[in-house]
């Protein structure tokens, strides 16, 4: 491949400097960060040794992605799909996160085997997509709407970058940098897509990513431009379509968005500036993405009127359209939004990658405005509708992740649109980003994930060690090793669902109140302090708003961050046929062999022998114990019926 002249031999690419970066929270890095606990620490191994390799023999399946940046494709051949790079580009940054920690000779050869893939197809002035250049070769950028192109280009940006923090090559981040400034030039002033932005957003918060690993403000403004387009009249796509003059890539799927032109322009959220927007509409993953960049946008630039956007968006998703466990998107149709307060259980879509968004979004909600209310969010969405995404093993997927089963869901290897797998890797690899904040004054802890964390103080190398057995205990302590005395701030999350919880220092009890729902300790720290934190873990049963039909006459369970649910399996008969009682109390109970905790609690289960459809004899009843399990856990001991909400029994 041919390196720009500017970016030849380039090892750090210089940082963009801000006299508000000092100020701002913003995550470590992941060598700043060790994992090492019982939860998450074998979770992470087993994408390491297992997710990784078992994502890469479907990539480099005949016939498949990697096969298909060799450009060999002939008429008559079977299509690359327009998604293929996007799949690549995920793997490599979860093997780049994995690369940012260890080594690994292995998986570091099949990253490079990748990229000089990529590079090979890369075309000469920085275009780089399979299907535009071999199936469709002159028609680059004329379907926005459809055909992901800035999409595919986004997650490229994204695993260019991690590929070199990680590594500190710039293989990838050649590419990815050429790449969009080729979009740049197409896309600004006087180029033939000037006004234009993607249908599947993310590639705007992958330019973010690219502005704060390079500097470049060019990529800063793109991501600006490509915002502020969307939703403006005349619409572009409609403009686009009448330029082209042929069916776009989904038209035959969408065959009434002639009919139905505002609804399909909720569904990618172009119906409205984004600044204008108010309600969560359309398809969940995209809004993620968008509102992800948003929020950088914000961030960044101290844009008021973006934040205002963002907050209103957020108060509507979580106010109306959340699921208990932090899954998003109620529609199967559109992969997407319904209306306030549709949240069906068994038909529930929650795609894995729309919580996966919903992490990504929360995390900068709560970077640009401090508050731990986010973070709440974040942690549901990553304990529950995330890691509801893989199997035990981490080599079968989710691609939806239901509330409830009649005992047909099941996990598949690999889908044909194979976003999620690769994206729940990623997540994970990186999880280090996500557990830490610094600014000037010193330190959040946002997620209690035992092992260290490494920052600069004044001066100082500070490092914070966590020892904790969440998310099954709420017991943290946390220890301060320092050079000299510290004055930095050290803020605790305290969980919403924490209703009880104490803290002390050096043993001596802190009376204080939340700031942003966090606690705050400021004093002048000595090495070898100590915080212990104690948050009460009582198992609470949870009630949906009377609105949600689903939940009706229902009840969940959930222990600190865990969200449980009721599995055939461990029980007496099948579910629909339990009811758990009000007044009875919980047992908590740990299941050693598959490292989780579950809960125990009395209720009834109701038998009809029958032979007819209809009776007008009363159900037999009898008492059972019902055990239940965290939902992420679920659909891993074969097929029965499961439910997050169960019936409720008065007594």
């Amino acid at each position: 491949m041919t390196v720009a002249p500017e970016r030849a031999g380039r090892t750090t690419p210089p940082r963009p400097t801000n006299e508000r970066a000092a100020t701002r929270l913003r995550p470590l890095s992941i060598p700043d960060v060790t994992i090492d606990d019982s939860f998450w620490a074998a979770r992470r191994e087993i994408v390491r040794a297992s997710t990784l390799p078992q994502q890469e023999r479907q990539l480099r399946a005949p016939g498949q992605q990697f096969d298909a940046l060799r450009l060999e494709w002939r008429p008559g051949d079977d299509e690359p799909h327009i998604f293929w790079e996007s799949d690549v580009a995920k793997w490599i940054e979860a093997a780049s996160y994995v690369l940012a920690r260890e080594d690994d000779a292995r998986l570091d050869a099949s990253v490079d085997e990748a990229i000089e893939l990529l590079a090979g197809a890369q075309q000469d002035d920085g275009y780089l997509n399979t299907y535009f250049t071999v199936v469709r070769p002159g028609e680059r950028f004329t379907d926005l709407q459809d055909a992901h192109e800035l999409y595919c280009a986004g997650h490229l940006i994204e695993a260019g970058v991690a590929h070199h923090e990680a590594t500190g090559k710039t293989s990838l981040l050649d590419i990815v940098c050429r790449y969009a400034d080729l979009i740049d030039r197409e896309f600004g002033p006087g180029g033939p897509a000037e006004g234009g932005y993607d249908g599947h957003q993310e590639i705007e918060l992958a330019l973010m990513k690219l502005h704060r690993a390079t500097g470049e403000e060019r990529y800063l403004r793109l991501a600006g431009r490509l915002i502020d387009a969307r939703g403006t009249q005349p619409f572009y796509f409609e403009r686009e379509r009448e330029r082209r003059g042929t069916p776009g890539y989904f038209d035959a799927i969408f065959e009434e968005r002639p009919r139905r032109a505002d609804w399909y322009r909720q569904y990618n959220q172009s119906h409205l500036p984004v600044r204008e927007q108010t309600e969560a509409v359309g398809h969940s993953v995209r809004a993620m993405y968008m509102y992800s960049a948003m929020a950088d946008l914000a961030r960044q630039n101290a844009d008021e009127g973006l934040r205002a956007a963002c907050e209103r968006l957020w108060d509507d998703l979580v106010g109306t359209k959340l699921y208990v466990t932090g899954g998003i998107g109620a529609l199967d149709s559109i992969e997407g939004f319904g209306p306030a307060y549709y949240l069906p259980d068994a038909d529930g879509y929650a795609e894995t990658c729309a919580a996966i968004g919903l992490v990504f979004w929360a995390q900068r909600m709560a970077l640009l405005t401090g508050e731990a209310t986010y973070v709440d969010v974040l942690e549901r969405a990553l304990y529950n509708g995330v890691l509801s995404g893989a199997s035990d093993d981490g080599t079968c997927y989710f691609y939806g992740n239901p509330l409830a089963s009649d005992g047909a869901a099941a996990r598949s290897e690999w889908f044909g649109v194979a976003c999620c797998p690769p994206n729940l890797a990623r997540l994970v690899s990186s999880l280090e980003h996500y557990i830490y904040a610094v600014d000037d004054r010193g330190i959040t802890v946002n997620l209690y994930v035992a092992g260290s964390a490494a920052f600069a103080h004044d001066g100082q190398r500070i490092q914070l060690t966590q020892r904790t057995g969440y998310p099954w205990s709420g017991d943290v302590e946390l220890t301060i090793e320092a050079p000299g005395a510290t004055d930095a701030a050290i803020r605790l999350r305290i969980p919403e669902w924490a209703k009880e919880w104490t803290a002390s220092v050096n043993g001596r009890r802190v009376e204080a109140a939340t700031v942003n729902g966090y606690l705050v300790l400021e004093r002048t720290w000595a090495s070898g302090d100590r915080i212990s934190l104690a948050l009460g873990m009582r198992p609470e049963r949870v009630w949906a708003h009377p609105r949600v039909a689903a939940s009706l006459g229902k009840v969940a369970i959930q222990r600190g961050p865990i969200v449980h649910c009721v599995e055939e399996v461990d029980n007496a008969a099948p579910v629909p046929a339990l009811a758990i009682g009000r007044g009875s109390e919980f047992r908590v109970e740990h299941d050693a062999e598959r490292g989780i905790d579950s809960i125990v609690v009395d209720g009834v289960v109701e038998s009809r022998e029958t032979g007819t459809l209809y009776t007008t004899d009363a159900p037999a009843t009898e008492t059972t114990q019902v055990r239940t399990v965290p939902y992420f856990s679920w659909a891993n001991r074969g097929s029965g019926t499961m439910a997050v909400w169960v019936r409720e029994a008065a007594g």
